[in-house]
């Protein structure tokens, strides 16, 4: 990186990740909300949220060309304009349910590559001090799309002819884009492609071989601090009796306001704890707040908090997850984009699989079996990753003497 370049503030590096958070929005809350407005099974839903998510967990195979051909800035605005008009196809064809998911698929796929490029970019541009505070600000800015997705999203669907507000929300989307403008771009990338998919997968079998990166991978595939009920709270207005207008307020607020207080908290939580230790503690008190829902009514109100309060919890333990993955990237990496298109495709993993077992918890006992799902399971598993964490911890321990005794 060339030290004479000017480097914009952290939070306005951060924001340019808003454009994802609109995406996300748009098929977490607004896609449910309509598709329920349709009378679909809530069973069904949830299914077709974890289809539309799934992109997340496997494009990272496509990622090695974000680090070569073209600058990461170009791949992250071309790949953003191109997911904001599949998300402009989808509401087009918001009736036609295969068409639906297919739209919307290819929108989270290119979107996927496109928080990848931008991601490794950034990377290379950030100070290592900053890192964590550009973490907070990138998952500020993702729910802060969220929500405002969430607030006008089905609105617009449902009162304006379809081609507005097609147009309108591809619009929107492509708003945030315009920050690459006042970053540093990254430099041309000057590797073949033969050459970068064969560094590529010499870089992954490189990371294997490192200890920390297989347990952030199983920390991240495993549903520790998922926080999954977000991708389907949106669809169960009607089971607290909320209106879906006050549903849409309550979503938009609600997650703008917890997702920036989430993740806020993480930079000030780092630096009393590392972060995976932090990361399981998340989840835990965050399943235990789940376990905590399932007592009250089923009121309006109870669905304000529960919305709240799994978005706080949810857009901090993305924020550590973001962390970890830049720790272990690590600056000036020739395959930044495509390392942390990577180690970002087992967090997402997580959270493709996940709303579909929310979903059959749900068909189960309703609200009840999906929050005791959700959490029972998040909880063990951050009791089992808590074990392996602390006997690695004490074999470490139990190492030291010995190597201080071979070193004497």
């Amino acid at each position: 990186m060339s030290l004479n370049r000017r480097v914009p503030p952290v939070w306005l590096m951060g924001l340019s990740n808003t454009s994802f958070g609109l995406v996300g929005g748009f098929i977490a809350f607004t896609l449910p909300q309509v598709l329920a407005a349709q009378r679909m099974p809530e069973t069904t839903i949830a299914a077709v949220t974890a289809v539309t998510f799934s992109p997340l967990s496997f494009m990272f195979l496509f990622s090695p060309m974000l680090d070569v051909w073209f600058s990461r800035r170009w791949y992250a605005a071309v790949l953003t304009i191109l997911g904001a008009v599949l998300v402009g196809i989808s509401v087009m064809n918001i009736h036609h349910l295969l068409l639906l998911k297919i739209a919307v698929v290819a929108g989270v796929a290119a979107m996927s590559l496109a928080g990848a490029a931008l991601c490794g970019w950034l990377s290379t541009v950030a100070r290592k001090e900053d890192e964590n505070q550009l973490s907070a600000w990138l998952t500020v800015a993702n729910f802060s799309g969220f929500g405002i997705m969430s607030i006008i999203g089905a609105e617009m669907i449902e009162h304006l002819p379809m081609p507005v507000a097609a147009f309108l929300l591809t619009s929107i989307i492509l708003v945030p884009a315009s920050i690459f403008l006042w970053i540093p771009p990254p430099g041309s990338d000057l590797l073949l492609a033969g050459e970068s998919f064969r560094a590529f997968w010499a870089d992954v079998f490189a990371l294997l071989g490192r200890r920390q990166v297989l347990v952030a991978i199983a920390l991240f595939l495993s549903p520790c601090a998922t926080f999954s009920l977000t991708n389907i709270l949106g669809g169960l207005g009607n089971d607290f009796h909320a209106a879906p207008r006050l549903v849409s307020l309550l979503g938009g607020s609600g997650v703008v306001v917890a997702g920036i207080c989430g993740s806020l908290l993480l930079p000030i939580l780092a630096k009393r704890m590392s972060l995976r230790p932090l990361y399981l503690t998340i989840g835990a008190v965050g399943g235990v707040f789940t376990l905590g829902l399932i007592l009250l009514r089923h009121t309006p109100g109870s669905f304000a908090l529960a919305l709240i309060g799994e978005n706080i919890f949810q857009s901090l333990a993305i924020t550590c997850s973001i962390a970890i993955v830049f720790e272990i990237t690590g600056p000036d990496n020739p395959l930044a984009a495509t390392t942390f298109a990577l180690l970002s495709a087992a967090y997402a993993f997580a959270i493709v699989y996940m709303p579909v077992v929310d979903g059959w918890g749900y068909g189960l006992r309703g609200v009840a079996g999906a929050f005791a799902v959700d959490a029972g399971i998040g909880i063990a598993a951050c009791l089992m990753m808590g074990l392996l964490l602390f006997l690695l911890h004490r074999t470490d321990m139990e190492r030291l003497p010995v190597q201080a005794q071979t070193v004497g």
